[in-house]
């Protein structure tokens, strides 16, 4: 009966979810890496990123 009354029972939780303190957040790089140690596979996936990160940037400077 509760639902036909516009009672809904989500988003209760929604006050209940933790927030994560913002120097425990990572930003997701976390792997070493040694420029001697670089194969031409490692150099190629470097220079993707690099130009994926040059994409992001221009797009976030557009906006």
């Amino acid at each position: 009966m509760g639902r036909s009354r516009g009672q809904r029972s989500s988003g209760k939780n929604k006050a209940k979810l933790p927030q994560v303190p913002k120097n425990m957040k990572s930003d997701g790089i976390d792997v070493e890496y040694s420029q001697e140690l670089a194969d031409q596979e490692d150099l190629e996936a470097q220079a993707r990123a690099n130009a994926a990160n040059q994409r992001v940037q221009l797009k976030k400077g557009n906006k």
